[in-house]
């Protein structure tokens, strides 16, 4: 279904961390919320299972509702992506195939063949941290083909259809001394790469997400986004070259999940006699005192606190190799 919306709503003043436009979408009041200046659409891939939410963020009100910048936000959620399947795993990838073709093709204006393209793949994060490894992770698995132009010839790949693909796993900070903006930007200016598609670790809001939904965007990897927060913003404006960014949830902070269990809490207790009064005491404060009062609780205890599922090793060594199938599956013949 497609719907456009155009009636403009109050977001609230608390904000519970999250990189995934579609639960932005989602914190609006009602089915979603009427949003000034944002499109949504929603459909089910029959043949791989997987649901699709469109976000496109069409305008500066729409940036200002959302807190994202205007571009096309499509997520893929798979329930079944956290387990261990190879079959379900291989009709995501090609999925993920589909609607990167389709996105990078939006971008291009229907030029959606990525044959003989000059790609550079990025993995964002550290290696070191398991949450933020996934986008080295799926660089590691990627089958690159730049060298073979050095070795047999610049005609070597087009002669055979093949992309150009290389890939970089930048690091952090904390290891290089150096933002990551400033090492693309060096490598972009040696390799001339057509397309960047950036790989990070991304931060939710639910729980349910980790592991089980990918996001892409045309709008590349803004300050804030990310496990790591990268401070510089890696978009095409800033590196001179298109970026897609594909992104996976691998935690979420802990007040949202306290927030979250407050709310069914709240609904027991008010639906207890016994319990009553004190539910209906805290319905009556407000989703910001809810949330400054949990924050105020757990911060000094436990800092910005972030959760990660017990798996997550198997879970990033299983999305990994999924991200880099669907980036394969999307530029090789």
């Amino acid at each position: 279904m497609a719907m456009n919306y155009v009636i403009e709503k109050e977001k609230p003043d608390f904000e519970v961390r999250t990189d995934l436009a579609l639960e932005e979408r989602e914190s609006f009041p009602g089915d979603g919320g009427e949003i000034s200046g944002v499109s949504l659409r929603e459909w089910q891939e029959e043949a791989s299972q997987v649901k699709l939410t469109e976000v496109k963020i069409l305008d500066e009100q729409g940036e200002k509702a959302m807190g994202k910048p205007k571009g096309t936000y499509l997520t893929l959620e798979a329930d079944q992506l956290a387990q261990k399947d190879e079959d379900y795993h291989e009709k995501v990838s090609e999925e993920l195939a589909r609607q990167l073709q389709r996105l990078i093709g939006c971008m291009d204006n229907g030029k959606a063949c990525l044959e003989n393209r000059r790609i550079l793949v990025v993995g964002l994060g550290n290696p070191s941290v398991t949450p933020d490894a996934l986008g080295p992770k799926a660089v590691g698995h990627l089958q690159v083909t730049r060298h073979l132009e050095q070795q047999y010839g610049e005609g070597f790949c087009r002669e055979r259809g093949l992309p150009v693909l290389s890939g970089i796993v930048p690091g952090v900070m904390a290891q290089t001394g150096m933002e990551t903006a400033e090492i693309l930007k060096g490598v972009i200016g040696e390799t001339k790469p057509e397309l960047l598609i950036v790989i990070d670790a991304l931060a939710a809001r639910s729980i349910r997400r980790l592991g089980t939904t990918i996001q892409l965007t045309d709008t590349g990897i803004h300050p804030g986004s990310g496990v790591g927060n990268h401070r510089h913003s890696l978009t095409r404006e800033s590196l001179g070259v298109p970026v897609v960014a594909v992104g996976v949830p691998t935690v979420v902070g802990a007040a949202a999940i306290v927030h979250d269990t407050v709310n069914a809490m709240i609904g027991t207790l008010a639906a207890s006699m016994s319990t009553k009064g004190m539910g209906d005491f805290m319905q009556e404060m407000s989703p910001d005192e809810q949330y400054d009062l949990i924050r105020e609780l757990l911060e000094p205890e436990f800092g910005n606190l972030y959760v990660t599922p017990p798996n997550i090793d198997e879970l990033i060594g299983n999305l990994s190799f999924t991200i880099s199938e669907g980036i394969h599956k999307a530029v090789f013949p």
